[in-house]
């Protein structure tokens, strides 16, 4: 016997709904592992907008490359990502 078109359909909702909340959970957690990495790297910029670029910058490079060096050979992947455009300059503070 077939299952009628509204039991799959809830079905195939509840199997998304499961996966999307499967992979929110994991993006919280990379944000906090970055946050707290970024928060000890900018905490030497003083002044609260220079803070804040940098919180921005390194967010973006811990989330690409899943890591937030001490030290320059520690992330290569953070180490070597660069600015767009014609003067190439290191993206990550």
């Amino acid at each position: 016997m077939a299952k009628p078109p509204l039991q799959t359909a809830a079905i195939i909702l509840l199997v998304l709904l499961s996966a999307a909340s499967c992979l929110h959970t994991v993006d919280a957690a990379t944000l906090g592992f970055c946050w707290g990495k970024c928060s000890v790297r900018c905490a030497g910029a003083t002044a609260r907008q220079a803070r804040a670029a940098c919180m921005s910058s390194c967010g973006l490079c811990c989330e690409a490359c899943n890591c937030v060096p001490h030290d320059i050979h520690d992330c290569p992947c953070y180490r070597n990502m660069l600015t767009a455009g014609p003067k190439k300059r290191p993206k990550c503070p």
